[in-house]
C-alpha cells in the first residue's frame, strides 16, 4: 500500500457529537424520582384537606416536570432516552422487589409481612405502571416538542401545561383501569382517578414558575434550544 492509498486517521473517528454538562445529571435526578415515587410512595394512602390520595402522587408529577425541561432544552430524541433508562429501571426494580418478596424465608426472619405490604405489587399492578408510566411520558413529551413548532417557542406556560393535561391523562386512564379494575367499584375507581388527576396537573402548574427557571438556565449554559423540525418521532428509537 503506498503513502496516497492509506487511510487518514482522522477519517477513522466518529463524527463529533453534541455533549452537554447537565444532561446525564437530569437523567440520574429523573430516574430517581420515579423510583422513589413508584417504590415507597404508592403504598400509602394519605388524607389532606378531605382528600384521600396516593402519597406517590405528591413525587411523581415532578419526573413530567423533568420530562418537559428535556424536551425543551434537548429535544425528543434525547428526552426519549430518557424515558427508556426509566422504563429499564422502574421495570428492573419491580423484577427484583418480586423476586425478594417470593423468595423462602429463613425461620429466624420475621419480616414477611411487612415486606409484602411495602413491595408485595401483584403483576397486574406492576405492568399497568410500567404501561401507563411510558405512554403518559412519551405523550407528554410529543405534545411538547409538536406545541413549540406550532408556537415557534413561544407561551411556554401554555404548552407545559397542555403536554401535562395529555401526559397525565393518558397515564391515569392507563394505569387505574388497568391496575384496579373489578378490584374496587367503578364509582370509587372514576372518584381515585379524577382526584388523582386534578392533582398532579395542579401540582405542575404550581411547580411551573421553578420550571421556567429551570429550563432557562439550561439554555443559556447548554446554549441549546432544541426544535425538533427533522425528529424522528418514533418512540422506539434511540437515535439522537
Amino acid at each position: 500500500m503506498t503513502t496516497a492509498d492509506a487511510l487518514d486517521p482522522a477519517s477513522l473517528q466518529p463524527p463529533a457529537t453534541r455533549t452537554y454538562r447537565y444532561y446525564d445529571l437530569i437523567m440520574a435526578a429523573f430516574v430517581t424520582v420515579l423510583l422513589c415515587s413508584n417504590l415507597i410512595g404508592v403504598s400509602k394512602a394519605v388524607t389532606i384537606g378531605g382528600l384521600t390520595f396516593g402519597a406517590g402522587n405528591l413525587f411523581f408529577p415532578i419526573s413530567y416536570l423533568f420530562g418537559d425541561i428535556l424536551t425543551e432544552v434537548y429535544g425528543y430524541a434525547r428526552s426519549r432516552k430518557v424515558v427508556w433508562a426509566g422504563f429499564a429501571a422502574l421495570g428492573y426494580a419491580s423484577l427484583v422487589a418480586f423476586v425478594v418478596v417470593h423468595m423462602p424465608a429463613a425461620a429466624a426472619w420475621h419480616g414477611q409481612e411487612h415486606l409484602e405490604a411495602v413491595f408485595g405489587s401483584t403483576w397486574r399492578t406492576s405492568l399497568a405502571s410500567l404501561l401507563a408510566y411510558t405512554i403518559g411520558e412519551f405523550g407528554n413529551s410529543f405534545t411538547l416538542a409538536k406545541l413549540k413548532l406550532k408556537t415557534g417557542g413561544r407561551w411556554l406556560f401554555l404548552r407545559f401545561i397542555l403536554s401535562t393535561v395529555v401526559g397525565e391523562g393518558l397515564d391515569t386512564l392507563i394505569f387505574y383501569p388497568l391496575a384496579f379494575f373489578g378490584g374496587w367499584s367503578n364509582e370509587l375507581l372514576l372518584q381515585i382517578m379524577l382526584t388523582n388527576y386534578c392533582l398532579k396537573v395542579g401540582w405542575e402548574i404550581l411547580a411551573t414558575p421553578l420550571t421556567y427557571k429551570v429550563v432557562n438556565f439550561l439554555k443559556r449554559k447548554e446554549n441549546e434550544d432544541y426544535y425538533d423540525r427533522d425528529t424522528n418521532f418514533n418512540p422506539f428509537s434511540l437515535k439522537t
